[in-house]
């Protein structure tokens, strides 16, 4: 690499951790629960975690596996393990076992560690995977050596970095709901790039106190870099419980949380929401999967304007569109299903069948062109040129544009419902059944049948008390949107079965009605 190469070079993601220690040393930077860490005890803490990983040959060119739960110790082995150049992996503490063990295979890693609240997986895990040469518990159990014990036998030392940035930061596996995860590949240049413009684009508070609910493994992990860079405070929750939830941000007077439909659902269906001060909160990012306009404006009523929405996908890291705070305007309402307009250094067009962009109005393809999107997918050649062919990202999310630049996801690609002939897009379907008074959610899949090829069918879970009946919301379906989208068929549920990361499950959903086959069209 010539002298010029080197002088545009950028930074490390972990130079971005390197920074805040030393910039906020004094400031909190992670609470869980009654532990507060400063960002000088953290960067002592790392420091021992990074003598202790490279004492066990652990360094650049490397690879880790973390099953980790939300708690100091997964931020700070993952920054330890970003600052060596090791190539990181997180397992989704809710993934099934036998993905987990594909992913520490298929990732080629060469250490597996494991949070003590996960020893049992740890052992099954560690049992399938004999290639694996350091399994290490995050704290005292009975999955291999104590790293936390290891590094405790090391004074700490200044933080150094071996990273460089054109190093491969890490593999994030996408969920495999069409068979088995996918590793997609970003350099540490991908991850500086997003936090510069989720720090460029959304509204962050003066004062950066952040919730995390969510896995750390996913969006909670990705939202630790640029609060840090803010120095701001990671406040850490395992596991979203709404009591918890509500009196941590009356308590902390948290300014910025994260959080999916699901949760949101809960929040504005939970008796004390109306009853707690929680006004401290400035920012609430929501994103994952959509969010039904009426339950928004309702979130609106009971927070204020607060939210962001968000647009990404594993490949494309964090942030491809925003709707930002001022773009939820009850005044003009058809915004609220927007997933609002490109961030800077993003291009996006919406392609047709032929790779050609549609016209305005139009529903197309969602391909993105940025220092966002990822390098390919971890060995697989086929896969990598088809989402990358012709020189844009192709994300299998079908979206229209507006006049105005605004972008309307109307589903995902293979989600689409061709019923009768006709293209039925789910989303919008749910999108109607939700604004009935008495609904709380909805989700819309096509099954077998055979007179329509696929039916478009609702399952819909009632607001708690409230009444309606199938052919209510199938006349509701009709008059917005015409026969063909309306349900053929509508049935009533206590919930609807969600993933790992709180998507709404449709896999599950229609398996009920396609069986074993897998190809889900008729």
């Amino acid at each position: 690499m010539s002298e010029t190469d080197d002088l545009h070079l950028g930074t490390t993601a972990g130079q971005l951790s390197l920074r805040a220690i030393e910039r906020y040393a004094g400031r909190e930077a992670l609470v869980a629960g009654d532990r507060r860490l400063t960002y000088r005890q953290m960067g002592e803490r790392i420091s021992q975690i990074m003598q202790a990983l490279r004492a066990r040959g652990l360094g650049r060119g490397k690879a880790l596996c973390q099953l980790g739960s939300n708690r100091p110790e997964t931020v700070m082995l993952r920054i330890a393990a970003t600052l060596l150049g090791i190539r990181y992996t997180a397992l989704h503490p809710l993934g099934a076992v036998d993905d987990h063990a594909f992913i520490i295979a298929d990732s080629e890693a060469d250490a597996l560690a494991v949070d003590p609240h996960y020893a049992e997986r740890g052992a099954a895990l560690a049992a399938r995977s004999p290639q694996l040469a350091h399994v290490l518990g995050v704290g005292p159990c009975n999955v291999g050596a104590d790293l936390l014990a290891e590094a405790d036998g090391f004074a700490p030392a200044p933080l150094w970095d071996d990273a460089r940035p054109g190093d491969i930061l890490g593999l994030t596996y996408t969920g495999g709901t069409t068979g088995r995860p996918k590793g997609v590949v970003h350099r540490h240049r991908t991850s500086v790039n997003s936090v510069l413009m989720m720090m460029a684009e959304w509204e962050w508070p003066r004062e950066v106190r952040i919730l995390v609910v969510t896995p750390l493994s996913h969006a909670g992990g990705a939202l630790v870099a640029p609060t840090l860079v803010k120095g701001g405070t990671v406040h850490l929750q395992e596991g979203f419980d709404p009591d918890r939830f509500l009196d941590c941000i009356v308590r902390e007077r948290i300014t910025v949380t994260w959080l999916v439909p699901t949760m949101l659902y809960r929040l504005l269906d939970h008796p004390r929401v109306r009853e707690l001060d929680l006004s401290s909160l400035e920012l609430v990012i929501y994103g994952a999967s959509p969010m039904s306009p009426a339950r928004l404006r309702e979130a609106l009523g009971v927070f204020g304007p607060v939210f962001l929405q968000l647009y990404a996908q594993s490949e494309l890291p964090m942030t491809v569109t925003t709707l930002n705070t001022w773009d939820h305007d009850p005044t003009h309402p058809e915004r609220l299903s927007s997933c609002g307009f490109p961030v800077a250094n993003v291009q996006v067009a919406l392609l047709g069948e032929d790779d050609e962009e549609v016209p305005v109005g139009e529903v197309g393809e969602i391909c993105v062109r940025s220092p966002l999107a990822m390098d390919g997918y971890w060995k697989r050649p086929e896969e990598t040129a088809a989402a990358l062919r012709g020189g844009w990202l192709h994300t299998g999310d079908m979206a229209r544009r507006d006049q105005d630049g605004y972008l309307y996801i109307v589903d995902r690609k293979k989600d689409m419902i061709i019923s009768g002939g006709f293209n039925v897009y789910p989303k919008e379907v749910e999108d109607v059944l939700t604004h009935h008074p008495a609904v709380a959610q909805a989700a819309v899949i096509g099954v077998p049948d055979d007179k329509w090829g696929e039916a478009v069918t609702a399952v819909v879970v009632p607001k708690n008390g409230a009444k309606v009946t199938a052919e209510e919301l199938v006349a509701l379906v009709k008059e917005k949107k015409g026969s063909v989208q309306a349900p053929k068929r509508v049935e009533f549920a206590d919930a609807i079965p969600v993933t790992a990361i709180g998507k709404p499950d449709k896999k599950a959903l229609r398996a009920r009605f396609w069986g074993e086959s897998a190809r889900q069209v008729n």
